[in-house]
Order: C-alpha cells, then sequence, then structure tokens
C-alpha cells in the first residue's frame, strides 16, 4: 500500500503530456492504489471473519442442523432425567421411527467425533456408532410393523 501511495506522488509530481492513444499515467498509479487498498481490506476482512468462526481458546465448536440440535435436545433432557435421583419416568419421549432414530444417532455421534481422543470415556468411535445402528436395527428391521409406542 505505502509503495502504491509512494508511485502516485511520483507521478504527481511530473507534467507530462499524454500522446495519442496512451494511458493516463495518474489512471495507472490510480489503479495500482485501488488494486492495493482493495486487497488491503479484503485481508482485513478476511482474517476478521476467521477469527469471528474460529472457537475461543480450550473450546470447540460443532455446527448441527436443526434436526440434530432438537434431537440432541431430546436426548439431553431425557438423560438429564435419567440422572436424578428421584426420576420416576413419568415424561415418556420415543423416537417416531426408524429414520428418526438414525438421525438422533448421527446427531450424538457429531458431538462425540469432536470430543478430543485423550479426553474420551471411550476408546473407538466406530465401536459406539456400530451399537447404536445395531439397537436401531434390531428394533425396527426384526419386526417392520412394530409401533413405536
Amino acid at each position: 500500500m505505502a509503495k502504491a501511495v509512494k508511485a502516485v506522488k511520483a507521478v504527481s509530481g511530473k507534467r507530462r503530456n499524454k500522446g495519442n492513444g496512451s494511458t493516463d499515467p495518474y489512471h495507472a498509479q490510480l489503479w495500482i492504489v485501488g488494486d492495493a487498498i482493495g486487497e488491503a481490506c479484503w485481508l482485513k476482512g478476511h482474517a476478521s471473519g476467521i477469527r469471528r468462526k474460529a472457537p475461543l481458546e480450550g473450546k470447540i465448536r460443532v455446527d448441527l442442523s436443526l434436526t440434530e440440535l432438537l434431537q440432541l435436545r431430546w436426548l439431553a433432557h431425557l438423560g438429564f432425567q435419567h440422572m436424578m435421583p428421584n426420576y420416576r419416568g413419568f415424561e415418556i419421549h420415543r423416537f417416531s421411527g426408524e429414520e428418526d432414530a438414525r438421525e438422533g444417532a448421527k446427531a450424538v455421534g457429531k458431538i462425540e467425533s469432536v470430543i478430543p481422543a485423550k479426553d474420551r470415556p471411550f476408546a473407538d468411535l466406530s465401536v459406539q456408532f456400530k451399537n447404536r445402528q445395531k439397537l436401531i436395527g434390531d428394533w425396527w428391521q426384526a419386526a417392520p410393523d412394530r409401533l413405536t409406542a
């Protein structure tokens, strides 16, 4: 940027006669300045955007769809209830079908996959995935006409 401004100043101090068909030397230097300004603005904005999207130090960011978020909300609520010493199981939420269960398993898998390996309570993500898929398959594919209630 400073180099471009210096070039404009150098041109502005001289008188030049334009020949036929030649480009005004001021325009050429102003194009260079405009390009330098544009690049500086883009770099500043891009860096700012990267910082804004990056998680804070010690935090993990996860991208979830609305469906995944709703699935996790129910699963978290159910897990919370079961952790309470006085839980009696009055409120029931069930998956509406096999696809609903698979979406829930996918959402849980997404959360598990961002847990750093050293902090996971389990060694292999694929084992967790296969166990959930087996639960789903055992329920819906063993008896396709079975009601979900």
